[in-house]
């Protein structure tokens, strides 16, 4: 679908690098979701590296996951000259 992720990285203060099928790229902030319900576990940040992707959507081993339509509509773009820097620890 238009809405999956290709591609998830980890990065500082529980923010994530996202890209999606149909060329957007962006950040997502978590830090919103942290005391919330499931997604309290998020806050060890071993266990928020650990993010992956399964049936295009963001999840992590222990079933949290964040809705497509909050994903694209939390998200920050990034131009591609931006990811690259995002990438690198930017």
């Amino acid at each position: 679908m238009y809405w999956d992720v290709k591609s998830v990285k980890p990065l500082p203060d529980f923010r994530i690098y996202v890209e999606i099928e149909d060329g957007r790229k962006g950040i997502f902030d978590l830090n919103p979701f942290l005391d919330h319900g499931v997604f309290r576990e998020l806050r060890d940040v071993h266990y928020f590296n650990r993010v992956g992707i399964l049936f295009g959507a963001i999840t992590w081993p222990n079933e949290q996951d964040i809705a497509p339509e909050t994903l694209l509509s939390g998200m920050t773009p990034v131009e591609s000259t931006a990811s690259n820097r995002v990438g690198n620890g930017f």
